[in-house]
């Protein structure tokens, strides 16, 4: 069992330094911001089980800043974060493996809800988590409506694409948009096709009550764990992100005590 220290819920709330501050205020206690940064290292928080069988989860991806140690640059890359029963956070950088097998040891009910925006390496996680006979595949509605917007034009075309698309009506919708010469409307037939599969009627989901209809749930994961992998002028060596991305999730997750 990994024994959490006084100082780990402070530093996953707030910059290292600020924890340093804070830990002194409560405690009387000196543990420097390097020694924080050190010992979340040598960590192993370990992720939630679900304690009911999972019977929907989403995946999104967030952004982390990285420092290069020998320019001084720093560059935005990725990591994936996934939501079990919109209450289990669990998030992982450069590694893909670890967020799958993470889901796998999970009670996995049958149909699995897999809930994502349009990004093709989210259904390829999917793919890798169940098979196609197990799972069933919804386009975030969110991400659909601001798709067709971009489509730009007529108001009243929208408006009706929209209400078509609501209801899970996909060549109606594409309909409206045979006669448009434009890039946009082009782009949103493409996706449409790509996705068609995964666009429900989302009226009917939405009113019997049957599952999520948007990956809301995982979108506001990135955000509760962006608060602290972003805080003002924060750089990560790529050795620190996974470490801090799981002490983030631990106090998200309710494992951590103030």
């Amino acid at each position: 069992m990994v024994y959490l220290q006084k100082w780990d819920a402070p530093s996953a709330n707030e910059s290292f330094q600020d924890a340093e501050e804070d830990i002194a205020a409560l405690t009387g206690i000196a543990v420097g911001h390097s020694t924080q940064q050190r010992l979340v290292g040598r960590q192993n928080f370990e992720l939630p089980s679900a304690k009911q069988g999972v019977s929907e989860l989403s995946i999104d991806g967030g952004k982390v800043r990285l420092r290069d140690l020998q320019s001084g640059d720093s560059s935005w890359r990725d990591y994936k974060a996934v939501r079990l029963q919109g209450i289990y956070y669990g998030a992982f950088y450069q590694d893909n493996d670890s967020l799958i097998d993470y889901v796998r040891t999970q009670h996995l009910l049958s149909p699995l809800v897999c809930l994502g925006d349009g990004h093709p390496g989210v259904w390829n996680l999917f793919r890798e988590i169940a098979p196609e006979s197990r799972r069933c595949e919804i386009l975030d509605w969110y991400h659909l409506k601001e798709n067709l917007y971009k489509v730009g034009g007529s108001l009243k075309r929208l408006t009706k694409a929209e209400s078509f698309l609501w209801n899970g009506e996909i060549d109606s919708a594409r309909a409206l948009f045979s006669d448009c010469r434009s890039k946009q409307a082009r782009n949103f037939e493409t996706y449409l096709t790509t996705h068609q599969n995964r666009i429900v009627n989302y009226a009917y989901y939405q009113a019997e009550q049957l599952c999520s209809i948007g990956s809301g749930a995982v979108e506001s994961a990135i955000k509760q764990i962006g608060r602290r992998l972003q805080i003002s002028g924060a750089r990560w060596n790529m050795a620190s992100v996974n470490p801090i991305l799981n002490l983030r999730c631990a106090y998200l997750n309710g494992k951590l005590a103030i």
